[in-house]
């Protein structure tokens, strides 16, 4: 919700400017106590008093909370703002350079309304009076209205959720992890299934459309998806892929998509030729997911060859005149019945347990109010599932469903989906508010949406977690109560998420009324209050941008900016967030950067041309910068970045980063960056131990060398041991020869990426004996000797391993050098000549695959399938993917050799394919 966001963005503000090290402070202490005093009540009034209640006066007081909080946080950010810019238009006038930034806030003096203050930054005036007891005083005076409310409304203790706020005890072992196996979950279906399947495999050689109709949330993509992944559907078909369409599609994205690649300089007609060729021969399957219009099918089923082999695509859509356009049987999903709703709800709430008696008279109640949707059933499930199970609590639940599936036949699926919200703690409120700045279907990357939800400021710190432990844990229980949907990534953690569309649209609508967010659609609308704009290519017309670049200028209120179009807010000096997804200017990041003295997470998504731009030296204005992106840029940071103490995660496409200044007579402290997590790509660095020193609490790291101008062993590679909380260590070292050799690693370490580097395979027990390891990529790396003999005892955490493009011609491994493997991928290895048969025996391995290997070690992959099978090993799954054609036909009928002399090998686990 928006008042939670804003007090406890208020309370960070603050903390960030007491804390700071570079900001000297004073403030009125009596003032400061009573905001401090005011804020915390009002936070605990939001937290306990406020969840589960759906109440007109409660709404009134959530608003006037968060203005009343906006007001004290534009005051004091101001104010501070004013200072930095006064102190940094002096330092150009005098000639001596400044070694450090002395600020002095003084918060005591008058501006007279938040108008006045609005004013002033329109017209860029400085604030030189800030009356911060007035806004004390209409802080106090909501406070009064809390205190009268919460008289006449008494307690709500019965409406409280098990779940409060994290703590170190329950977040830290279970929600930062973030590793999941849930598989989906379908029920009703069965019957739909088996006909889907049949039609699927069906002898009828024509290429098939299969539509699949039905409401949003009712199921029609859950259907599609157990089939896709089906084991008979994995076997039958060449080709299987899957595109989301949506009411706003791109036909260049779509073929990129069915393409399976990311970013083309090919126009649509090449794409789709490409695509045409890719399918042309074989038995392909293609999903196309959530299509809305006919104009989108005729866009793309031009480029869908009818090979008459059998080739099948399935539609999904929620429009029935969509479905029927195909003049095919069509997959109409009609809503489950009490019993099967019963049954998804149980499933849903309690996993395998089952509903305790005395909860299955209300529990009955509830689902009977979802009307037998999927979408609405899991939803209600997931929050009953974290929640009290008492009487008490599930009967106020049904009785809010009932009065809100009385206001309206049409809106019901929206108003059970919003009950989710409202019964939502309020920590995760304004999370799943934020959701809406993502376009429809767009795939989230997690780091980045907890970077973003960081920087905004509503993530309650603790003091045993650092805020993106604990924002973590909050996207876990987002994802938990099936409001987010998680994807995994290979290697079993949630790399990216989406929201479903009603979800989203749910989002929004609540986000725009509480002024949360305001996104931008083929107007621009209600942007002066907006605190947060969103500006999505997607959702603009070419005719309106040049009004919206122009609006852009004026919002002073806004604090985040997140658009694909080359704009800035340059007349707002209290700008925190902006996300382009286009790439940098040359011109901004040497110049205009340093005016945005109140940013903390800057971001340039996309890669366009390479730039080379050297940062100014008076970057370090950025007071509280925690984040900064730039893609496909080289970044020469000046030394006063080193002094840039708030920082948090750098990800850089090519970073020159200078030594760190002595430390000298100050104390070492001052000169920490204590916050910093993530520092990528840092291009030829020298890791002395005063700058190892500097970093100590940094994670991620990714280094690379590539300059022939100093030996490598100038670079001091073996102080990076002294990087103790040091975890995922992305290295590519190609001027540095035996890195193994240079390079000492920490024992905290779980990832280790080694792209382009000359090793011996003896060298790899200094890897191997790494007791935290968990994840090894080896890439494109020159192996010395073509033989692997890995040494019993090491690699006894390794549960992924990646090996790519190795000149390895003999592996002797068995299951007793990496003893709990789980996935094993093997890319390019040309001149491997088998894979070790006792690779299987490993208890945990479960998937195998081979991209682009040779035929023997193919063969070999498929033998390690057979034995697993015959020995009733039915979790390994093995696939073997080919470049071209003619290898796949060639190993195909080596396969069809081996299935008469193997009869018993019914190949359920084995499937060959080409990229």
């Amino acid at each position: 919700m928006a008042a939670y966001a804003a007090l406890v963005s208020l309370i960070t503000t603050m903390d960030h400017i007491q804390k700071h090290p570079r900001l000297s402070i004073s403030f009125d202490t009596n003032q400061m106590e009573s905001l401090g005093a005011n804020v915390g009540l009002l936070l605990d009034f939001v937290e306990n008093d406020t969840h589960g209640v759906i109440s007109t006066q409660v709404e009134v007081l959530e608003s006037q909370i968060a203005y009343a909080a906006y007001a004290a946080e534009d005051l004091i950010e101001s104010h501070v703002v004013g200072q930095i810019q006064a102190m940094k238009d002096a330092k150009r006038k005098i000639t001596k350079p400044m070694n450090s930034m002395r600020l002095l806030c003084c918060l005591k003096k008058a501006v007279t309304t938040e108008s006045d203050l609005v004013d002033d930054q329109i017209h860029g005036g400085s604030i030189s009076v800030v009356n911060l007891q007035t806004v004390i005083e209409d802080m106090y005076s909501v406070k009064k209205k809390v205190m009268a409310f919460k008289e006449e409304s008494g307690s709500r203790d019965d409406m409280q959720p098990t779940y409060s706020m994290p703590t170190a005890t329950t977040t830290a072992s279970s929600s930062t992890t973030l590793i999941t196996t849930d598989k989906i979950t379908m029920v009703g279906f069965d019957e739909q299934l088996t006909r889907l399947l049949d039609k699927l495999t069906g002898q009828r050689s024509n290429r098939q459309i299969i539509p699949i109709v039905g409401m949003g949330g009712i199921g029609k993509t859950t259907l599609a998806k157990i089939a896709y992944e089906h084991s008979l559907i994995v076997q039958h078909f060449d080709i299987r892929t899957w595109v989301t369409v949506s009411q706003k599609y791109n036909v260049i994205e779509l073929l990129l998509q069915l393409l399976r690649e990311k970013n083309s300089q090919i126009d649509e007609q090449l794409l789709g030729e490409k695509l045409y060729k890719r399918l042309w021969g074989r038995r392909y399957l293609i999903v196309i997911d959530d299509i809305w219009s006919i104009e989108a099918w005729e866009e793309v089923s031009r480029f869908f060859p009818d090979n008459n082999n059998g080739s099948r695509i399935v539609v999904t859509t929620r429009i029935s005149n969509v479905a029927t356009h195909f003049d095919s049987s069509l997959f109409e999903l009609s809503f489950l019945d009490e019993d099967q709703s019963w049954d998804l709800f149980c499933k849903k709430t309690f996993g395998e347990a089952g509903c305790p008696v005395e909860l299955e008279d209300i529990g009955n109640e509830i689902v009977k109010k979802c009307k037998g949707l999927p979408l609405a059933i899991c939803v209600i499930g997931g929050l009953l599932g974290r929640s009290n199970r008492t009487q008490k609590y599930w009967k106020n639940i049904s009785k809010d469903l009932i009065s809100i599936l009385n206001s309206g036949e049409d809106e019901n699926c929206s108003s059970i989906l919003s009950l989710s919200y409202t019964y939502l703690p309020a920590h995760l409120k304004p999370c799943f508010l934020y959701m809406g700045i993502f376009p429809e279907d767009d795939e989230i990357r997690v780091s980045q949406l907890i970077k973003l939800w960081v920087a905004e400021g509503f993530i309650k710190s603790n003091e045993s977690q650092s805020l993106e432990e604990i924002a973590r844990g909050y996207l876990n229980d987002l994802i938990d109560r099936n409001l987010i949907l998680k994807q995994l990534g290979s290697t079993g953690r949630i790399r990216f998420c989406k929201i479903h569309d009603l979800l989203r649209d749910l989002s929004l609508k609540l986000a725009q009324k509480d002024e949360f967010i305001c996104v931008m659609e083929d107007i621009q609308r209600g942007v002066e209050r907006g605190r947060r704009i969103v500006c999505n290519e997607k959702n603009l017309q070419a005719k309106y941008q040049s009004q919206v670049l122009h609006t852009l200028q004026l919002p002073p209120l806004t604090r985040t900016l997140v658009t694909h179009m080359d704009g800035r807010l340059s007349n707002n000096r209290l700008m925190r967030i902006m996300s382009f997804n286009c790439g940098a200017k040359k011109k901004y990041l040497r110049r205009h950067i340093v005016d945005q003295v109140n940013m903390r997470y800057l971001a340039y998504n996309k890669r366009t041309r390479f730039l080379a731009v050297k940062l100014p030296s008076s970057i370090d204005v950025l007071w509280n910068l925690q984040t900064i992106i730039i893609r496909k840029n080289k970044i020469k940071a000046p030394s006063e970045i080193w002094e840039m103490r708030q920082l948090r995660h750098v990800d850089i496409y090519e970073l020159h980063l200078p030594d760190p200044p002595q430390s000298g007579d100050q104390q070492q402290h001052e000169f920490v960056l204590q916050n910093l997590q993530t520092l990528k790509n840092v291009v030829n660095f020298v890791w002395s131990e005063e700058a190892c020193k500097r970093v100590v609490n940094i994670r991620k790291l990714q280094i690379e060398y590539d300059s022939r101008s100093k030996s490598s062993n100038d670079y001091l590679l073996y102080n990076i041991c002294h990087l103790h909380k040091l975890e995922s260590l992305t290295c590519l070292p190609y001027t540095v020869h035996n890195v193994l050799q240079k390079l000492t690693f920490p024992s905290s370490l779980k990832k280790l990426y080694l792209v382009g580097s000359k090793v011996h395979w003896k060298d790899l027990t200094i890897i191997g004996s790494l007791p935290n390891l968990e994840v090894l990529n080896l890439d494109d790396v020159s192996a010395v000797e073509p033989v692997w003999n890995p040494v019993e005892g090491e690699f006894l955490r390794l549960k992924y391993l990646f090996i790519s493009y190795i000149d390895l011609v003999q592996w002797n491994a068995d299951s007793s050098h990496f003893p709990i493997l789980e996935k094993l991928f093997l890319t390019q290895m040309y001149k491997l000549e088998e894979v070790p048969l006792d690779i299987g025996e490993i208890p945990t391995l479960g998937f195998l695959q081979l991209l682009e290997c040779s035929e023997s070690a193919a063969i070999s992959a498929m033998r390690i399938a057979e034995e697993q099978e015959n020995n009733g090993n039915e979790e390994l799954q093995v696939r073997v993917t080919f470049d071209r054609k003619a290898k796949l036909e060639s190993f195909q009928e080596k396969m069809k050799q081996s299935a008469d002399d193997h009869i018993n090998f019914t190949r359920n686990n084995f499937q060959a394919m080409m990229f």
